[in-house]
């Protein structure tokens, strides 16, 4: 069986990552990149280089992955689902929950393949809390508290800390829980002078009465990327940045100290540091949607679960605008 022919467009700081992985992945070859400006970081090694997603097109693709800005999924998507190409779609899927269900309704419509690049899902430490809360080691989950911080990245110019990085957030509490979003309401701040909201604080429930809160923003000197799920039996933390799981077990143990038996909660318990293996997330996320391009059973972030997402966040920040 010959190999996929991929192509990919948007060849920006994530636009690298993509083809580092796209050029070394098994059953694949990429055939072609594509940049109206070019390939600045030079990853095409040797590759033709086109200007349009047309182009990339005419010269016969299985696949392609996008990493445009996000103002241009829509048209480049469209261009692709039409042509019968399917696509790996940077997330968010798109600006707004319109053009988002354009693009979902069309993939549909012409029966190829789409999916939304939201990598949290392949990161080691989420998929093992998922399996372990699946398995039921955890018992009822109680809430799912997310914190995602760091400076300010000056390649985001079209969306703000919402979009751009709540949205992870987003797919990885509906995802690690199994469950929906039921409600979700935020606020929001301007602080650098952009146009775009740089942080943002939510919370909200899923449809099984897990609470969620979520503190995102561009403001704070250093990079953090936490979820703790807590539940009956304990909570984990999951660190993505380092791919670390913790469990922080309720004690059995009594205590003889009057002043902290008098709190009427659970009690420390054994914390154990899973070890677990840890792939890149990157290329879990490729070797997915490759299977899935071949017919194979493949956990990918379908455009369905992308375009729910982005009507997530249009909430947040349509609950922010009100006092």
């Amino acid at each position: 069986m010959s190999n996929l022919r991929a192509g990919m467009i948007g060849l920006g700081m994530m636009g690298r990552h993509h083809a580092r992985v796209l050029g070394s992945l098994e059953g694949v070859d990429l055939v072609a990149v594509a940049d109206p400006a070019g390939d600045p970081h030079g990853v095409a090694a040797g590759r033709d280089v086109h200007s349009t997603v047309q182009e990339l097109i005419e010269i016969g693709i299985d696949y392609c992955v996008v990493a445009v800005p996000t103002i241009y999924h829509e048209e480049v998507g469209m261009a692709l689902a039409a042509a019968g190409v399917h696509a790996l779609i940077e997330k968010p899927l798109a600006p707004d929950t319109d053009s988002a269900t354009r693009l979902t309704e069309a993939f549909e419509k012409h029966g190829v393949i789409g999916a939304v690049g939201h990598i949290e899902r392949y990161n080691p430490s989420l998929q093992e809390a998922r399996r372990r809360i699946a398995n039921g080691d955890l018992g009822k989950v109680f809430q799912i508290a997310t914190r995602r911080q760091g400076p300010f990245p000056p390649r985001i110019a079209d969306v703000g800390v919402v979009k751009d990085l709540a949205t992870h957030d987003i797919d990885l509490t509906a995802w690690v829980a199994q469950q929906p979003f039921e409600w979700v309401q935020a606020r929001t701040a301007y602080r650098s002078g952009r146009q775009h909201e740089d942080l943002v604080a939510a919370v909200g429930q899923l449809a099984d009465g897990t609470v969620t809160s979520h503190l995102v923003n561009w403001l704070t000197p250093f990079k953090q990327r936490e979820t703790v799920i807590t539940g009956e039996r304990g909570a984990y933390v999951c660190d993505t940045l380092t791919a670390d799981i913790t469990f922080y077990a309720n004690g059995t143990q009594d205590t003889s100290w009057d002043e902290v038996a008098n709190f009427r909660g659970v009690s420390e318990g054994d914390v154990i540091r899973f070890a677990i293996p840890k792939p890149e997330p990157l290329r879990v996320e490729h070797e997915a949607f490759r299977d899935a391009v071949l017919g194979k059973d493949a956990d990918i972030v379908t455009m369905r679960q992308g375009l729910n997402t982005v009507r997530i966040a249009d909430q947040m920040l349509a609950s922010a605008q009100v006092n």
